[in-house]
């Protein structure tokens, strides 16, 4: 199994579970979103809580950071914009009549989703929404934005911002199975995606590649044109419910109820790893520098060379499930409904990967000759490797 971590510092100032975790474009700070219904705001230099926005009336369920202003969403149907550096809440959103679940901000615009079955953008530096995007039978759960201007050659001259709105395209997946495409200057929808049986709770987007991955409750993980809308594939292996999807070098992992992590390639779904370590639902992926790191209802994070599929550190501490995660100049913060921030040093998870990388070849070509694979590892935890190649490897047990 691999080798546990202690955290370098566990941050306990909020009250209540931590929802959400952003880390600001220039990696100068992290904001928390908290159950506690505050903010805050730590450096990542020193990992020093810097601020506290207070104002909301019940829990966050989503932040987001940019390098001079802070956005939290909240079960009080608001969302707020802060000042980084005095704390001051600049602007109050209000127009949604229940939980506001997720935020989007691009340049400008702010984008929300909702429990009250609706999404809606709204222009940063005003309070009231300048779009409202209709048609889900229930709760948005997730959301992404692409621009035609992504998937077309760019249009010569400049443009001004009607022209530029006109090209973007706001993504909305629902409890009601359906994802939905949106025109944002018009809020007319454009597609309607059908196919999923249940919920639809995670959505990433390769704009450059035209296609958009999504996630449901219904065991399945759906690849679309985003384009024609053509549904282009059907992923069926998992066996519980897509919580969480991320897309690196059209490699797309999959995070899943059914306590697995699986690895496809974009462009067949074919499988090409299933990381079986984990003891509860996976509930959140960061990929980074060949590294995956999967948050886990264990309130364990995990560390797994994409390369070789080989789990290379445990980090335990947390009491709940792990909300979030990010990485900043090797530092690991994860997030957790325990209420703490944790930060963990991962920089020697490169060097020790490569050393276990060259064992594990070294014991596969001596077992090779033996013919059997299993007698030198014990199949309790570990990962099963499809190679593309072809064929099934056998799971071995992560050291």
């Amino acid at each position: 199994m691999g080798g546990s971590s202690s955290a370098l510092k566990v941050c306990t100032d909020h009250q209540g579970g931590i929802n959400w975790l952003s880390l600001s474009p220039d990696g100068q700070w992290l904001l928390t979103g908290s159950e506690d219904g505050t903010a805050r705001l730590w450096s990542t230099a020193d990992s020093q809580c810097r601020g506290h926005f207070q104002g909301h009336e019940s829990y966050i369920t989503f932040c987001h950071l940019e390098n001079e202003a802070a956005f939290t969403c909240s079960a009080d149907h608001t969302i707020r914009k802060w000042d980084v550096m005095t704390g001051q809440c600049l602007a109050v959103y209000r127009g949604h009549t229940s939980i506001v679940n997720r935020i989007l901000v691009s340049k400008d615009y702010l984008f929300s989703g909702s429990y009250d079955r609706t999404a809606r953008c709204w222009s940063v530096d005003k309070e009231k929404p300048i779009q409202e995007f209709r048609g889900h039978r229930n709760c948005v759960l997730t959301m992404a934005l692409y621009s035609s201007k992504d998937l077309l050659e760019n249009s010569e001259g400049e443009e001004s911002e009607e022209e530029k709105l006109s090209k973007d395209f706001l993504v909305t997946g629902s409890t009601d199975c359906s994802v939905k495409v949106w025109w944002v200057s018009s809020g007319r929808c454009h597609q309607t995606l059908l196919g999923h049986t249940g919920a639809v709770l995670c959505l990433i987007l390769d704009a450059p590649n035209r296609e958009l991955f999504s996630g449901s409750t219904d065991y399945t993980i759906r690849t679309w044109n985003i384009v024609t809308g053509e549904q282009l594939r059907v992923i069926k292996e998992h066996q519980g419910a897509i919580i969480c999807l991320e897309l690196v070098n059209r490699r797309l992992y999959s995070g899943s109820a059914d306590r697995t992590v699986k690895c496809w390639l974009a462009d067949t779904g074919e499988r090409v790893w299933t990381f079986k370590a984990h003891k509860h639902s996976v509930s959140t992926l960061k990929y980074h520098a060949g590294i995956l790191f999967t948050g886990s209802g264990d309130a364990c994070v995990r560390a797994f060379n994409t390369k070789t599929g080989i789990l290379q550190r445990v980090f335990r501490g947390h009491k709940l499930v792990i909300n979030c995660i990010q990485i900043h100049n090797e530092l690991l913060y994860t997030a957790s409904h325990d209420g703490t921030l944790r930060i963990w040093d991962v920089r020697p998870l490169g060097k020790r990967g490569k050393r276990r990388w060259k064992k594990e070849r070294s014991l596969q070509g001596r077992s090779a000759q033996r013919g059997s694979l299993s007698r030198l590892f014990n199949n309790k935890v570990g990962c099963m490797g499809h190679p593309e190649g072809g064929g099934e490897q056998e799971a071995v047990e992560l050291m």
